[in-house]
This record gives structure tokens, sequence and C-alpha cells, in this order.
């Protein structure tokens, strides 16, 4: 697996929080026998040790609720997480493996098209989160949390589709996850080819838009197969500068 750090170029970014620290973890798809366990478990320790100003976890927590209490413990590990859900989380998919779970009293900061603003080094910091029901029946409206009074505003969302939906610069900074970098890839002259979504615009890694950035994590469980093919697990310390 991969533990990386990575400068992320946020536009507008006030000085104070230039070299704030986000880890981004995603797509733990705990409860099914495969390597991603381990990998989760391995994130969470590294995550830990590198004492980040925000932890934020964007969904498929979850494949099984026999993981609950497993899940439970590594998120107290975080500290105190910004977590939203994603649609393995409500068994909204189609992977037979994945089973319903109650996530309503999950430790950290559940946000379920909900908002929370903090201040960090001096600094306005807002941490809003789309709930994936309502985006999938797209009544998702995570502008109408905008706090214009926020030096920095953070939208977490487990569907990259989010950057088309949103005004740009609404949000500096869109952190999702969902496809898993492809999962399984197939090598071709242009580029790999991600099986599970192979015309999905935003895999993994940075994009930007005006005013906006966005990460996807390529996360770190399976869904369907137990396995990845030239598509590693990864947790990401994102290191905000601007740009």
């Amino acid at each position: 697996m991969r533990l990386r750090t990575l400068e992320c170029p946020v536009a507008g970014l006030p000085p104070e929080l230039a070299g704030l620290r986000i880890a981004h973890l995603s797509d733990f798809h705990l409860g099914r026998p495969s390597r991603g366990a381990r990998a989760v478990e391995r994130a969470v320790e590294w995550t830990a040790s590198r004492r980040p100003d925000l932890v934020c976890v964007t969904g498929d927590v979850l494949a099984r609720p026999r993981a609950e209490r497993q899940l439970r413990g590594l998120l107290r590990e975080l500290g105190e997480p910004y977590v939203v859900l994603g649609n393995h989380d409500f068994a909204h998919t189609r992977d037979p493996f994945s089973r319903r779970a109650d996530l309503d009293d999950l430790p950290g900061t559940l946000l379920l098209d909900d908002t929370r603003t903090v201040e960090l080094r001096g600094r306005r910091v807002q941490v809003a989160g789309v709930d994936p029901r309502s985006y999938a029946r797209r009544l998702a409206r995570p502008e109408r949390h905008v706090d214009e009074r926020a030096d920095l505003r953070i939208l977490l969302c487990h569907f990259p589709g989010v950057l088309d939906r949103v005004r740009p610069g609404a949000f500096h900074l869109v952190l999702a996850g969902h496809l898993h970098a492809g999962q399984i890839c197939v090598p071709l002259p242009r580029g790999r080819v991600g099986l599970a979504h192979p015309r999905a615009r935003y895999a993994a890694g940075l994009y930007r838009r005006p005013g906006t950035t966005m990460h996807v994590s390529s996360g770190l469980g399976t869904t369907f197969v137990p396995f990845r093919v030239l598509a590693r697990p990864e947790a990401t310390e994102l290191v905000l500068q601007e740009g």
C-alpha cells in the first residue's frame, strides 16, 4: 500500500493556513475477507502517528455489520475525525456482500448534509458533508451550507461527481473516494483503465477547477473481489499550499 504526503494547492488560501495538514482516508469496506482490513489498520496507525490538523474519512467504511466494533475502535484511534458515509454503508450497491449497519453514533463527527466550523491557526475552517442518500436522489444541496465567513471551506462527499454539482469556488477543497482508483486496472498505451469505472472522469488524485481543488482517494478496501490490480490502496496526508 501507499502512505504518502501530497502538496495540495488551494486557491486563496490564507498565509496562516499554508502547511495545514489534512489526512484523507476512504473506502475501508471492513467486514469482508481481504487484505484491505490490514491496509486500513496500517493507514490508521500511520495517520495517528502523523498527528495531522484534520482527519477526514469519505465513506464506504463498512461492508458488513460484524466489523462495526472494529470500525469504531479504528475511528477512535484517529482522534476526532470528520466522517461521511457512502453507498455501501447503506447497502445501496450491486455488491452482494454488503449489509447495512447502524452507524448514526460513530466516533468523531458524522456529517450527513451537515456542517461544522472550527478555528485553526486563528482562521475559520468549515467542514461540510454530503449524505449519500440525498446525493443519489439528486437532493443534496451542499451550497446551502456554505459559511461565507470561513477562510477555508472543505466539502466531504463519497462521490467525486459532486465536483460537477457545486458552484466553482463554493468550497475551496473537496475530498471524495468511491472509485478505488479503478481497483482492477488494465495497462494500455495511453494509461491504465479501471474495469469497474472505465469512463470515470475523476478516478484518483488531484483535480483543479476555478477556485476549487478536489482530491479523490484511491481508498483502502475492495468490493466484489478481495484484491486490487495496478490500483494500490492509499492513505494520504494533504499539505495545503496557496495556489
